[in-house]
């Protein structure tokens, strides 16, 4: 990223990976000090997810959320857009992490399977966080985050039968039976995206109608939105806090799991950031299309993992590792995407009513 975006960021914003690997730090700190404190954290449950971790997830999407335009959604939809963000999400994204996986774990099915379990579960909450970094339209975000959760509550179930159950057994390799409910995932994308985005959008209205738009916009948006990233910082260091020691445990592991991971999320990223600017949108269309097909819903993943396979079992273990290269690799590529727009969009004009928030 050059001086002069970077300029243009927040002290918060410039230094975050510095914050990540400090909260990283920290929760792994703690979960070495207290070595309870997992256990205890994951006693109480919101639906199949940890209540901390859960309190997390919410506090750092409804800021998002809260700065959505809702009522220029519909301008958005273009079916160009649209189709190209669904091939990234529900065909190119599941095929590359089941060639990864099978690839770079061929004698560890455990690990595997949570790594399929992962590219099959697009995302639905930080992606919201990495492209408000990146500039990119939050408007066109939460209509392309929406449109996932609907294919992840009708495809889910069907895409996991598929890749760990059916596919494999084309080729001769032993299968993993595979059974999760549509209702289990409704649920989950109900909670996780439908709370903080119903809560956003009844802030956006109550409050203009109430105080104005300009008052909105300036004064109530700039107060809010930072604690978004705190909500992010807060879940990292509760999930290290957590299964830090998991990591430590298995180093040699966690690089393997890591390894297909940071291909698929470079790939997937790059891959649709030079389609969408080789089809002619605009940055802010094109960094929101790249961020919901480069990340997952790791809660969603998790969940299943655990619900499945158990805490303990390597499935688990591949899905507690997902979230925790995910976090750096993306915050690398809001870097990345910052820098190609300089490079791939000077004179390029902007989406209308779609720019980011914080590069302003």
């Amino acid at each position: 990223m050059t001086d002069a975006v970077g300029k243009k960021l927040s002290t918060m914003d410039r230094y975050l990976p510095v914050w990540i690997f400090a909260a990283m730090a920290l929760g792994l700190g703690l979960g070495r000090t207290w070595p309870g404190i997992g256990p205890a954290l994951d006693r109480v449950k919101l639906d199949t997810v940890s209540l901390p971790i859960a309190v997390g997830l919410l506090w750092m999407m409804y800021p998002v959320l809260a700065k959505v335009k809702y009522g220029k959604l519909g301008h958005l939809t273009r079916g160009k857009l649209v189709a190209t963000s669904l091939v990234f999400n529900w065909v190119i994204g599941p095929l590359l992490m089941f060639a990864l996986a099978w690839l770079f774990l061929p004698d560890l099915p455990h690990y595997r399977t949570g790594l399929i379990l992962i590219g099959l579960a697009r995302c639905i909450a930080m992606v919201l966080i990495w492209n408000m970094l990146a500039c990119g339209s939050g408007e066109l975000a939460a209509v392309l985050v929406a449109l996932n959760s609907v294919f992840q509550i009708a495809f889910y179930s069907v895409l996991g039968w598929l890749f760990i159950t059916v596919v494999p057994g084309w080729f001769g390799a032993d299968v993993t039976e595979f059974h999760v409910s549509i209702g289990a995932i409704a649920k989950s994308v109900a909670i996780f995206l439908g709370v903080p985005l119903v809560a956003g959008a009844l802030t956006r209205l109550l409050l203009v109608r109430r105080r104005g738009e300009e008052w909105y916009e300036t004064r109530f948006l700039p107060r809010i939105g930072p604690t978004a990233l705190f909500g992010l910082l807060y879940t990292i260091v509760i999930m290290f806090a957590m299964q830090g020691d998991k990591m430590v445990a298995h180093p040699v592991d966690v690089l393997r799991i890591a390894l297909p991971l940071v291909l698929y999320f470079a790939i997937t990223f790059v891959s649709a950031f030079l389609v969408s600017r080789k089809l002619g949108f605009s940055y802010e269309e094109t960094a929101a299309l790249s961020f919901t097909a480069a990340g997952n819903n790791f809660e969603l993943a998790i969940a299943v993992a655990v619900g499945l396979f158990g805490i303990r079992s390597g499935e688990a273990l591949a899905g507690v590792v997902g979230p925790l290269i995910e976090v750096p690799a993306l915050i690398s590529l809001v870097y990345v995407s910052l820098w190609l727009r300089e490079r791939l969009f000077a004179n390029v004009p902007a989406a209308r009513g779609g720019g980011g928030v914080t590069a302003r």
